[in-house]
């Protein structure tokens, strides 16, 4: 057993014992807490499997954003009773048809023939491999990602307007 296997088994340790934690705590605020320990041993794992623009993008997005809106979001709400999480009105049709173009979108996307890179400048680097493959190769899903996030986005904002 080398020092990466011991590095390895240290941060998958800390993932699965803090996000046990998590699961089990009953303090809502603790287990937020937990959770960024178990970003962290995420992200040292991606380190240590050569995935650097993962890695940075998990400590940046999950710790620095997520963690830290959820952090205030629970100290900013005092205790809250009687929260009905269930909407006024379901629109299964419109969702039905929405889902179903942009699955049919995506398909049409995914099935294209001619989706061949050239070798990337830096061969090292995840980040330019990534960079290289979003924006060529991958460029219509990424894009539709992003509506749908923004779709996401604009739905939340619209069942927290109540």
């Amino acid at each position: 057993m080398n020092i990466y296997d011991i590095i390895f088994y240290l941060f998958a340790a800390i993932t699965l014992i803090s996000a046990f934690f998590v699961v089990t705590s009953r303090n809502i605020i603790y287990s937020a807490y937990y959770l960024l320990f178990t970003f962290f041993g995420v992200a040292g794992i991606y380190v240590l499997l050569g995935a650097d623009f993962i890695a940075i993008v998990q400590l940046v997005v999950y710790v620095g954003g997520i963690l830290i809106l959820l952090l205030f979001g629970v100290m900013l709400t005092n205790k809250i009773t009687n929260v009905q999480i269930k909407t006024g009105s379901v629109k299964i049709l419109p969702a039905a048809v929405g889902v179903a173009l942009f699955a049919g979108i995506l398909a049409a996307a995914l099935l294209k023939t001619n989706w061949r890179t050239t070798n990337s400048v830096i061969p090292n680097s995840t980040a330019n491999s990534l960079g290289m493959l979003l924006m060529q190769q991958y460029a219509v899903v990424f894009e539709l990602l992003g509506i749908l996030l923004l779709i996401a986005l604009i739905g939340a904002a619209s069942m927290a307007r109540k």
